[in-house]
Formats: structure tokens, C-alpha cells, sequence
């Protein structure tokens, strides 16, 4: 696929949907990505998705870097990663102009409290499904579960997480091998 355009007007879409970040882009990269141009498979957006989350730096911009390199290398990475940052940016922008226009604006400050539970759910949806198709079962929960709770109640980094999965993944890797 040499449409750098198609893949940068794609991204462009999934980026104008960016409240509540990257993860609640995950249902439309997944729709478009996968559903519609069939760029990559269900099991290797799920891949993409662990890459990109373990990377430094924006996940959306990581997974669009990442699916922008899958279809046409350093310059399909631009295309898609351009794609997916300007709309925030344009966003951001805006914001920055005129928000101090309104920001003791009681509706203002009441729309923004009403969309927090909207990006909650638009987070733990993906959640749930990326649960699903990693096949977690009532032997594996055990391990979201407790990160979430080291990281939330006990301070820990999530680098170390990370860190301790990684190496827990390769060692279950090649003693199931």
C-alpha cells in the first residue's frame, strides 16, 4: 500500500476522538485498522497494542507509528504519526486561545464533570475486550489485578511492572516452550 494519504486521513479520524486518550481510540483504530482496510489482523493490532504500551512516549502515536511502519516504512510511520498528533494539537490550540474566555464558566465547568464517566467507560471497554482476546481466565486475572493494585495503592512504578512481566513472560515462555 503506497496511500500515504489514505493512511494519514485514517489516523486523522481515530485522532479527532481523543478524550480519554489513547486507550479509548482503541475500539476505532480496531474498527478502522483492522475492520475496514484490513491492514492488520485482530491478533496483531493486539500485539501493536502491548509494543506501544511498553514504549516511551504517546500510545496513540506509538500504535500509529507502528501500524504507519507496517504499511509503507519510515514514511508511512510519519504519515499516520502526523495523522493521529494533529487534531490534538489543533484541540489543544484552540483551547489555549479561548478557554480563558471561559473558564469560570459554570456550564463549562459542569460539561467537562459530565464527560468523566464517558471517558471512563471509553477506557474500560477496551479494557475488557483486550482482556477477552488475551485469553485472560480465572488462573491469569490474578496478574492485571495485582498490578493495578501496586501501582494504585502501594505506589509502585509501573516501569517495574513491566519490568517484573517481561522477565515472568519469558521465563513462563520458555519453560512452556
Amino acid at each position: 500500500m503506497n496511500n500515504y494519504w489514505e493512511s494519514f486521513r485514517t489516523f486523522f479520524k481515530i485522532g479527532i476522538f481523543t478524550l480519554g486518550g489513547g486507550y479509548a481510540m482503541i475500539p476505532l483504530i480496531e474498527e478502522e485498522v483492522v475492520n475496514r482496510h484490513q491492514w492488520v489482523s485482530k491478533d496483531e493490532l493486539l500485539d501493536l497494542i502491548a509494543i506501544a504500551q511498553s514504549c516511551p512516549g504517546v500510545f496513540a502515536i506509538n500504535i500509529a507509528i507502528f501500524i504507519g511502519y507496517k504499511l509503507n516504512k519510515v514514511r508511512g510511520a510519519l504519515a499516520t504519526a502526523f495523522g493521529t498528533a494533529l487534531p490534538s494539537f489543533m484541540i489543544i490550540l484552540a483551547i489555549a486561545i479561548f478557554f480563558h474566555q471561559f473558564e469560570d464558566n459554570h456550564v463549562v465547568a459542569a460539561m467537562f464533570q459530565g464527560i468523566r464517566p464517558a471517558v471512563v467507560a471509553l477506557i474500560a471497554v477496551p479494557t475488557f475486550n483486550m482482556g477477552k482476546r488475551a485469553k485472560l481466565n480465572k488462573y491469569t486475572i490474578w496478574i492485571p489485578i495485582a498490578s493495578a493494585l501496586l501501582i494504585c495503592m502501594m505506589g509502585v512504578s509501573p516501569i517495574w511492572i513491566i519490568i517484573v512481566a517481561g522477565i515472568g513472560g519469558y521465563i513462563y515462555g520458555r519453560i512452556a516452550a
